[in-house]
């Protein structure tokens, strides 16, 4: 027998022994070779093209009807109650064994969305993952949409214990931190930065009007969490895109349609920048055993199963777990929206604000650390941001 999905449903079809395949309930009357079974919804059709080689039983000198399955998903504009040559062109096919193929398709478990509050210096941010209906996903600590425009910012602060992904989406934020780095980053640059034992730096806009972007931070296990601080700072220019079928991905971390990004992560992180044309869809594979959220920047768009209704901009999607999400955009519009995904650390977080550690000894030490200026804030006692 073969397995053959069907609006997230594994439906079994039986094949004959020393035979041809028992004919499918619906046979496309162009292509006979083609299988299908509808959904309830009567705009989802699902295909399968079988082909069938033998393969000799020695025992019982039989032979078994093997079959090669290459699912072709078909989405329809109309509901359409049969086939012809007149109505051929109102649906498109693609490939899915190529592009769907998941055996755990993954759903949105929970939708948050994302409201404004203030932060550092005037600043206004949406922040959806660490507020109180989503405090964390694991490896996951925070993410903030913000919008600043000068003077506000986010003057001298630490960190200890994690990294922060800066990635600028408007405008441009000039960086500094206490061992004298510097630098700006400009609309579609990244700074990668593990704050690792400790750092003190600025945030602050480098370019009139609104600066706009997002800030991810993410944990580090225990035996990272001390280590040197590090920059990753990648131009746009150095970031890989690639654009098929009405879909473009940026790929800041992981790796999408076979290309992968050079930077490393300490964390196991998959960071992905979509936007989906009017009629266009995605099929995205994720690590089985990896978190993984979507946080919505422009547009609508269906998130999962194409049951499911459309979500608008600002909100967070918490995902189940599974290996592949699939994204449709039935909307007039452009879809934009961030894939991002991480593998588990599964240990303790003890958060106090910009310092997230293992234990609340640890979270005491580091408050000592700071205000001595020790273990790591050595440079703190002197510094200040220009």
């Amino acid at each position: 027998m073969s397995l053959i999905s069907c609006n997230g449903k594994r439906i079994k079809r039986m094949v004959s022994i020393g035979a041809h395949l028992i004919p499918p309930r619906h046979h496309h009357p162009l292509h006979p070779e083609l299988a299908f079974h509808k959904s309830n919804t009567h705009t989802h059709y699902i295909y399968t093209l079988i082909t069938p080689y033998q393969t000799q039983i020695t025992d019982s000198k039989k032979y078994m009807i093997k079959s090669l399955t290459s699912t072709i998903t078909t989405h329809l504009t109309t509901r359409l109650t049969g086939f012809s040559r007149r109505n051929r062109s109102k649906f498109v096919m693609t490939t899915a064994s190529e592009e769907v193929g998941f055996s755990a398709p993954r759903l949105v478990m929970k939708k948050v969305l994302a409201k404004s509050q203030s932060e550092g210096d005037g600043a206004v941010v949406r922040r959806s993952i660490g507020r109180p209906e989503l405090k964390s996903l694991d490896p996951f600590l925070m993410l903030d949409e913000f919008s600043v425009s000068a003077p506000a910012g986010f003057p001298d602060h630490p960190h200890r214990g994690f990294e922060t992904v800066t990635y600028m989406l408007e405008g441009a934020f000039t960086h500094q931190d206490f061992s004298g780095h510097k630098g700006t980053i400009r609309a579609g640059d990244v700074q990668w930065m593990t704050a690792g034992r400790g750092i003190i730096h600025s945030e602050m806009p480098a370019a009139s009007g609104v600066q706009t972007g997002l800030q991810l931070w993410i944990n580090l296990s225990s035996k990272d969490k001390m280590v040197e601080p590090n920059y990753q700072e990648l131009l746009r220019e150095e970031i890989k895109t690639v654009e098929r079928g009405g879909v473009k991905v940026t790929i800041i971390a992981g790796e999408s349609m076979g290309v992968k990004s050079p930077v490393y992560t300490r964390t196991p992180t998959m960071f992905l920048d979509f936007t989906l044309e009017p009629g266009a869809q995605i099929h995205q594979q994720i690590p089985e055993s990896w978190n993984s959220f979507v946080y919505v920047l422009e547009g609508q768009g269906v998130f999962g199963s194409m049951d499911s209704k459309p979500v608008s901009a600002h909100h967070v999607l918490v995902l189940s777990q599974g290996d592949g999400l699939s994204v449709w955009n039935h909307g007039s519009n452009p879809l934009r929206f961030v894939l991002i995904g991480g593998q588990p650390i599964n240990e303790p977080v003890v958060q106090y604000g910009p310092f997230v550690m293992n234990t609340q000894d640890e979270i005491e030490k580091t408050l000592q650390d700071y205000q001595y200026c020790q273990n790591g804030f050595e440079m703190a006692k002197y510094w200040r941001s220009q």
